[in-house]
This record gives structure tokens, sequence and C-alpha cells, in this order.
């Protein structure tokens, strides 16, 4: 048996958006910057499905931009913030200490450039509390970053509680919502939301296609230059297929949300429960998390070699972000929520979707049991 288990790394691609996507490649496929009849099919279906987005998050089109993804979504956001943050002489951001390196690495070039850059560290429950945003917002401070959901360990930030105080304060809020889309309700202006990242590989979409949500009045510059696409805010032919696919699959994700957000979350559980049966085991982080993540911490085990054998025997899961995937360094994410080094290293991420089954969770629990039990007993 075969059981994909890191699904916060990337999802299927779901019936719906494939079957979206399909007409395009095959019959709407021109440039939708041509102005002939074919190319403007094609900036139809693109501006349909930005329209879609948008009503999804509570947005208007027009503040909706299409990316690559989500690394590319962040570092436009941070870097945009920065820059006219440095013409009016704000030059401190706050963000966070288990932020996605799609965040981090931004923020450590702004501090090469004379940046101060505060990272404020979350709880052992992985939740950073709106009082110490507060706390770190100076009058320089041009941009807070905090992200929607963890990667690894799934702990939902009070999201809404943190705009709150950055729209009080004046400061440019962004969150990378990237784990959360297809599984919390977003809505920006409910969250005082000034920027957000999506990325459509994690809610069943295809690779390769995201958006950058900007508020209306907050300017942001683009970091691909060449023509004036996406309103001159992102150069590059559109990706329209990609756009269609990722509108069809959060609309989905979104529509039947509930429904698979306890499905998921029984699954979890019932996978938590089995894993924790096993001596010497324990959670890495909180109850507050998204419904489909545990973060499992084993005693004794080097996770990489845990990794490796799960693999082996047909169950796929991650050591952590796959963005990370060959580092020989622990999970800074599991550090910043106080582990040590070594239950760090002791520690594999499983992530869960609606395509999972119960048959599919019970082998994995066995099969971990197994695997854990031959590794101990090998020392």
């Amino acid at each position: 048996m075969t059981v994909y288990l890191d699904n916060a790394a990337t999802t299927a691609l779901s019936g719906s958006a494939l079957s979206a996507m399909e007409p395009i490649f095959k019959e709407n496929f021109a440039n939708p910057s041509s102005s002939h009849s074919y190319g403007q099919r094609a900036k139809k279906a693109l501006e349909d499905s930005r329209k879609t987005i948008a009503g999804l998050i509570g947005a208007s089109p027009s503040e909706i931009t299409f990316t690559s993804g989500g690394s590319e979504s962040d570092c436009q956001a941070i870097l945009s913030a920065a820059k006219n943050g440095a013409e009016i002489g704000k030059t401190h951001v706050v963000s966070t200490a288990f932020e996605h390196h799609a965040v981090l690495k931004p923020l450590e070039k702004l501090q090469k450039e004379g940046f101060e850059v505060t990272l404020i560290s979350p709880d052992e429950n992985g939740i950073v509390s709106p009082e110490k945003v507060r706390r770190a917002i100076n009058e320089k401070t041009c941009l807070v970053s905090v992200m929607y959901a963890n990667n690894e360990i799934g702990a939902i930030q009070p999201v809404a509680e943190i705009g709150a105080v950055c729209r009080e304060q004046g400061v440019i809020f962004h969150t990378d919502a990237v784990q959360a889309a297809g599984y919390i309700k977003l809505d920006v202006d409910r969250d005082c939301v000034d920027m957000l990242t999506l990325s459509a590989h994690k809610f069943h979409g295809p690779k390769g296609i995201g958006a950058l949500y900007v508020r209306k009045g907050v300017p942001i510059d683009s970091v691909i230059l060449g023509g004036a696409q996406e309103r001159g805010k992102r150069a590059g032919t559109e990706n329209v297929a990609g756009a269609v696919g990722m509108a069809a699959a959060l609309e989905e994700a979104v529509s039947g949300m509930e429904q698979n957000n306890l499905y998921v979350k029984e699954l979890r559980d019932r996978l938590e429960a089995g894993l924790l049966s096993i001596p010497g085991t324990s959670v890495n982080g909180g109850a507050n998390r998204l419904p489909g993540t545990v973060n499992i911490c084993f005693d004794g085990i080097e996770g990489e070699a845990l990794l490796f054998l799960l693999d082996s025997r047909g169950v796929c899961v991650s050591a952590g972000s796959a963005c990370a995937s060959g580092s020989l360094e622990p999970s800074h994410v599991l550090l910043a929520i106080g582990k040590t080094r070594e239950q760090a290293k002791s520690s594999l991420r499983f992530t869960l979707s609606r395509e999972n089954t119960r048959e599919e969770i019970d082998y994995a629990i066995e099969t971990t049991r197994e695997l854990v039990s031959k590794l101990r007993e090998a020392k």
C-alpha cells in the first residue's frame, strides 16, 4: 500500500481543477495580452478566475495579482513594503522566528541592506500573541508579517487580532496564508490584512501559480520586470491555465470546507492517537492547528532514518518544510517553540488531505510502530 501523508508540501491536483484547465490547454491557449478574439477569450478566463479568487477571500478583483506561487508572492510583499517604507525613513520589519523560508530569506536580505528585523518567538504551542506584536512595533516599523498557519506544526495564529494591532498602529500587515487557504475561511477585511499570499498547489490546485492580495491604496512594486501584465505589478505572460485551475480548486475547497475539515480531523486524530500509543512519542505544538497536521517526536530515533524506512514501505511523510529538504540542520520551527536539537531531529511531520482513507491511516500507524521498534532495537 502507498500512503501519501505529505500534503503540506503539495496536494494532488483535483479533478475539478484539471477539468477546468483542459479547455485552456486545448482551445483558449492564446496569450491574454493579444488583441484578437483568441487572446480575448483567454483574457476573459483569466479575469473570471481573478474574480472568483477575490470573492473567496473578500477582496476586489483589482486587488489580486497572479504570481508563480507562495515564494514569489511573499518576496514581492516584503520587498515592496520595505522599499516603500525606506523612502519615508521606516526601516524596521516585524515577523516571527518560525516563518517559512520564503519570508525569512527576504528578511535576511533586508538585514544586509541595513534594515532592522525583529523576529518574535512563538510560545510552546506555536502561537504568537498580538501583545508581543504590539510591543515589537516602533515608530520605524514599515511592515509586520505573520503567517496564518504554520507549515510544520499547523499552529493557527490569531491573525484578526494581530491585524487589528497593525491597523491601530498604522503599520502594513502581511500574512502568508499558503497553508491556511482551503482549511480556514479567509476574509481580508475581517482580519485587517493588507497583503496576503496564496499558492494553488496547497489546496489541490496546480503547481506554478499563486496570488498576492494587496489592499487598494497599499503601494506594491514588481519584482519581475518586463511587460505591463498584471496591471504593471508582475511582468510575464500570465499562466491562464494555472489561474483557472487555482480558482476551481479554491472554490471547491471553500465550498466543501466544513465537511472536509471534519473528515480530515477525524483521520488526523486517529493517526495521532495511534502514533502516541508508541512509547516515547509526543506531539510538537498545541491543539489549535490545521485539521490535517500532526508533528510527532519519536524519542531516541533519527527522524531522517525513520522517514526513509517509511518511504521504503510506501508511507510518504516529511521531516519538515519541503523547501528545507536536504538540510542537516534541525527544523527552525521546532527550535523556535522550545524543542531541543535532539527532539527536532527526532520529529516527523504527517499531513493529511481529504483524499486519505482510514485504511491508509491504520497502515501508517502499524508501519511506523514496527519501524520505530526496529530502530530502537538496533541502537
